[in-house]
């Protein structure tokens, strides 16, 4: 479909190149022949008709141009052959309008060189006709002008897209740099208020007690140490039901190691918390001297892993960095698939 301003800028430009038309039949008498003035006319209608109507590509095809040109160099042939270069021929020099009419199309449309070879065609043609002088009488000066100004106005107005499309470039930059930083605040605030959650009562009761704590208090502290580490590297692994299980399996003993690798980021939140609601099951009353929790990786069909570990011999260490012979035995090995 055509928009609706395109199709008043045809239909302007159509009106325009139809008073050429008008005042071509309004001086029929002049030319000795009239038949090869009929033919331009015919000719100039079809390729107005051709280059007002074609596809809206960008630039014009080189063809459409080239047959401007070439046709605008046969009107001329056509309608000079008829007229008498000596006597006043009025309207009968209506071509020169007509081609530049058709120039001027052609270099809005974005071929300014095929433009600027007419307008050379134009001139020479016109000069080799009668004289150097016919160029003022006949209308070419006033024509190349108007061709100028369109190039002007075309350069002036690619530009000014260019200029435009910049700008909006950089305010999607700018929103994009904006929103960033508003989600870090809002993730360090969020991350803040969280760690202060867990810590503060703790910090508070070491303030009180001037560093003087029972050992199950020094047990909670390292709990708490681990549970800021998870808010850190467990991302959204981390619900308030899964930091309350993790934490319940701290304090039965057991050593969570939690790694969010981006597994989840891909889920919505409701497949997400589908998926922690399992996690919050299975760890519940696990028994195991370790156990980690980990994201799978992106596109990865699993959402997330759960090993658990018990030491047979030694601490442990080896087995959990990956090393086969270590001393901790799999206990437990599950994987939750994405929903």
């Amino acid at each position: 479909m055509i928009s609706s301003p395109r199709l008043l800028l045809i239909g302007l430009a159509a009106l325009f190149s139809a008073y050429h038309l008008v005042l071509a039949l309004s001086s029929l008498s002049v030319p000795r022949e009239p038949g090869p003035v009929i033919v331009a006319m015919i000719l100039y209608a079809a390729v107005t008709v051709i280059s007002l109507w074609a596809p809206t590509v960008a630039p014009m095809p080189g063809w459409n141009a080239a047959l401007n040109v070439a046709v605008g160099f046969v009107i001329t042939m056509l309608v000079l052959s008829q007229l008498d270069p000596q006597a006043a021929n009025g309207y009968a020099t209506w071509f020169v309008a007509a081609i530049f009419t058709l120039l001027v199309i052609t270099v809005v449309r974005g071929q300014p060189i095929f433009a600027w070879i007419g307008v050379g065609v134009t001139v020479l043609s016109v000069a080799a006709w009668s004289t150097p002088l016919a160029l003022t009488t006949t209308g070419v000066i006033g024509g190349a002008l108007w061709v100028a100004i369109a190039h002007a106005l075309s350069v002036a107005l690619v530009r000014a897209d260019q200029d435009a499309a910049q700008y909006a470039r950089a305010g999607i930059k700018a929103a994009e740099w904006q929103a960033n930083q508003e989600a870090l605040l809002f993730e360090r605030r969020r991350r803040l208020e969280q760690m202060d959650k867990l810590a503060a009562p703790m910090l508070r009761r070491i303030v009180a007690s001037g560093g003087e704590l029972s050992e199950q208090e020094r047990r909670e502290c390292l709990h708490l140490e681990a549970a800021i580490r998870d808010e850190i590297r467990g991302r959204l692994l981390l619900t308030d039901e899964v930091r309350a299980e993790v934490m319940a399996a701290r304090r039965r003993g057991v050593h969570v190691t939690m790694l969010d690798d981006g597994g989840l980021d891909a889920l919505s939140e409701t497949d997400r918390l589908t998926t922690l609601a399992e996690l919050v099951d299975l760890v519940d009353g696990i028994e195991a001297d370790r156990l980690i929790i980990r994201t799978g990786t992106e596109g990865s069909g699993t959402a997330v892993s759960v090993v658990g570990l018990k030491d047979t011999g030694g601490d442990g260490t080896a087995a959990a960095l990956g090393d086969d012979d270590g001393g901790d035995e799999v206990t437990l090995w599950h994987e939750i698939r994405r929903p």
